[in-house]
């Protein structure tokens, strides 16, 4: 086998995860699996996976005190080169295998300084939204769709679908896309389902070289931990392929971009509270689900920058069809009934937002979400009009005289509204000015680069 599975499971087997009541039980389980070293992991303001490599039996450190980093090495947590440590703080109730790499595990680490959750650190961000859902009785499930690129090195330096046959025109479900790039995306799934992660379908999307890998939803919480295991096994087994996995959104101008669908529900323990089969509408959702969807119509603009977060985002959120025909990517302010062309589509019971990317920071984006929902929940917000039409064929007066607004079609706009929307930065906390001031600087150095078009079209024009 090209990776070790606990328990001696078959390749493929879902394992359930393994939960610790002590730290002395979770080494003694790992050593069991010839475990040596745990990776405390947290991320970094962008969502990527930075992380220390800790002895098993120092793993107590990382439990209590916290892994240590220099906080001004990590990129927007606040910290400045005459500032605290950054402590990697463990949630035992997160360490998991790395079937990947042998001898490896992770747990999931949040920040702290001076002993203090770290308001800087985005799961410290989510977890405050987690806890206002929770003072209610709530939680909000999600369910994330990563989509993401497998592409290979060309000789010119440029880059290319991973298989040279993948070619369509139309490549959505096909099937010799899918099965020449079986050996990979079959591993991935298995080291998935090797540490709990149900993954229950794979497929070849729109673009060449495109796939997506649908595991199982649960608490917000575990699914922004679980994306990030997932963008962190794809990436490394691609590379023992000698390939690239790219979730760029749009690395191709001419095909369509990642996306990091998320659907949501919230629930009180028992039931799903967005689901009400007497809708009137006809779309299964509930009062309360309406006027969560309202928050997020209401503050869309702002959801844009932290959904959408870089330049190359808005390559992908334009407006206008799919050179392939199909349309997976929003560019308006509605919602509809399976709709695919609107922010919110409406799968029956629960929403499905469209807007995330494959390069949002999960943790982040769910916050923002979180508190736009809510705002809905308490101003009693209504979405309007379900639009059950391509609105990418209506005009600009049909959409004016609908009331239909146009999403943020570059990333300046985009934290132009995040900046002045309050709501959305007070539930963030300081980390939205650290995120703007980061952004603003992405889009500056943007602005002032030179590309390669410009020279082609400008050199010897005038």
């Amino acid at each position: 086998m090209p990776y070790p599975l606990p328990l001696d499971a078959p390749p493929g087997e879902l394992v359930p995860p393994v939960r610790f009541d002590t730290v002395q039980a979770a080494q003694q389980h790992l050593r069991a699996q010839g475990v040596t070293y745990v990776l405390a992991q947290f991320v970094d303001i962008h969502g990527v996976a930075k992380a220390k490599s800790v002895p098993v039996s120092h793993l107590e450190t990382v439990l209590t005190d916290g892994a240590g980093f220099a906080g001004f090495a990590i990129c927007g947590v606040g910290i400045e080169p005459h500032g605290p440590d950054f402590m990697a703080k463990g949630d035992l109730g997160t360490v998991s295998l790395v079937p990947w790499q042998p001898g490896l595990a992770r747990i999931v680490c949040e920040g702290h300084v001076e002993g203090e959750p770290w308001v800087y650190d985005s799961r410290v961000v989510l977890k405050k939204q987690v806890a206002r859902l929770a003072e209610r009785g709530l939680t909000m499930f999600t369910g994330l769709e990563p989509e993401f690129s497998l592409l290979r090195r060309t000789e010119d330096g440029g880059i290319a679908p991973c298989d040279p046959s993948d070619t369509l025109h139309k490549p959505c479900y096909d099937y010799k896309g899918l099965s020449r790039t079986r050996a990979y995306l079959e591993k991935l799934a298995n080291v998935m389902r090797a540490t709990g992660i149900d993954v229950y379908q794979i497929d070849h999307e729109d673009a060449n070289g495109q796939f997506e890998l649908n595991y199982t939803y649960t608490d917000c919480l575990t699914s922004c931990d679980h994306f990030v295991f997932f963008k962190m096994a794809a990436s490394e087994l691609a590379n023992e392929h000698g390939l690239v996995c790219s979730f760029m959104p749009k690395p191709f101008a001419n095909r369509p971009g990642n996306g990091m669908h998320m659907h949501l529900s919230l629930g009180d323990g028992q039931r799903n509270l967005f689901c009400d089969k007497a809708d009137p509408k006809g779309l299964e959702l509930s009062p309360m689900a309406y006027h969560f969807l309202g928050g997020l119509l209401a503050h869309a603009p702002a959801l844009t920058a932290l959904c959408a977060p870089t330049i190359n985002s808005y390559k992908r959120l334009v407006v206008g069809r799919s050179l392939t025909g199909a349309t997976w990517a929003p560019a308006y302010i509605s919602y509809g009934d399976n709709n695919r062309s609107t922010m919110v589509r409406v799968p029956k019971g629960r929403l499905e937002l469209r807007l995330p990317d494959g390069a949002c920071n999960p943790y982040l984006a769910t916050a923002a979400v979180i508190a736009a929902g809510l705002d809905g929940i308490d101003r009693q917000l209504d979405p309007g009009t379900p639009r059950n039409v391509n609105l990418y064929e209506w005009s600009e007066a049909q959409l004016q005289e609908a009331g239909i607004g146009l999403l943020p079609q570059n990333l300046s706009a985009a934290l132009d509204a995040l900046d002045a929307d309050t709501l959305i930065k007070d539930a963030l906390g300081p980390v939205a000015d650290e995120f703007l001031k980061l952004k603003r600087m992405e889009w500056l150095e943007y602005m002032r680069h030179v590309s390669d078009w410009e020279i082609k079209q400008y050199l010897e024009f005038f």
